[in-house]
This record gives structure tokens, sequence and C-alpha cells, in this order.
């Protein structure tokens, strides 16, 4: 092989292989990302069903009921307009409280019901999820609009 022809091999193989990493690189990407959905919306039907997602929003007051195994949680995460029946299998961190600021990992059942992975809670007294922060406002704002009229 003449010495053009092996610079053009080498330059194609490389190309090749860059975009074989990319394609790779990407395809995870796309399987790792989770969106966040706000009671709201998952109620209006946004949410997909059977994948994951996070749900954010406050723990509804006087919604937390434990089973009886003593790991599995059911529990209401609420906008202020719309709510949302969660359950959780495994250990909530401390700092879960009814009425406070909670984001849910998980899927959504035919049912209706969160089906939580993962549930993480604010850290101190002035910190909420931003997602969570922001579901909380949109609501607070589609409420005020409704009275308004």
């Amino acid at each position: 092989m003449k010495p053009r022809h092996k610079k053009l091999a080498i330059i194609a193989s490389g190309v090749t292989a860059l975009g074989v990493a990319s394609i790779l690189v990407l395809n995870a990407f796309q399987s790792n990302l989770v969106f966040f959905f706000s009671p709201s919306q998952v109620a209006a039907k946004e949410a997909p069903i059977g994948k994951s997602f996070r749900i954010g929003g406050l723990v509804e007051e006087g919604s937390v009921r434990r089973q009886s195994d003593g790991v599995t949680v059911n529990f209401v995460v609420t906008d202020t307009a719309k709510v949302i029946p969660v359950v959780y299998t495994g250990i909530l961190p401390d700092l879960f409280k009814e009425g406070k600021g909670v984001v849910a990992q998980g899927k959504l059942a035919n049912d209706g019901v969160f089906r939580a992975d993962e549930v993480l809670a604010k850290h101190d007294e002035n910190y909420m999820p931003p997602e969570a922060a922001s579901a909380l406002e949109q609501a607070d704002k589609a409420r005020k609009t409704v009275l308004m009229q």
C-alpha cells in the first residue's frame, strides 16, 4: 500500500472509532436521563407511564402510612394543586417529614400510583429542591389565576 493510502486508512479508521464512541456515549446519556414532573403535570398525564422520572413537591400532612412490614411507606406528594400517591420500600431519609419538600424517583404505574425507587428530602430549614420549589410556584400561580377568573 502506498503511504498516501495508509494515511487515508488511518484517518478513516480514526473517524469511525470516534463516531462509534460518540454514539455509545450519547446512548448511555440518553438511558440515564431522568426528567422531573410536578404532581399537576403527572395528573395531566404529561409524565410517561412505566418509565423512570422524578416527582417533587410537599409531603401532604397526615398522608404518611407505614405498612406492617416496617419498610414500605405510602405517602402523598402535592404541589398544592394536585396530589399523587407514592409507595416507597426502603429506609426514608432522616429529614423526611410531612409538610416538607421531597423529590422521589421511580415509575408511575398504570393504577396512577408512583412507585419510588429513591426518596430525597430537604437538608435544612431553608432548602427545597429547585424542581420542587419551581413546581410549587407554578401551581400557586395557576391556582391564583383560576381564583381571579
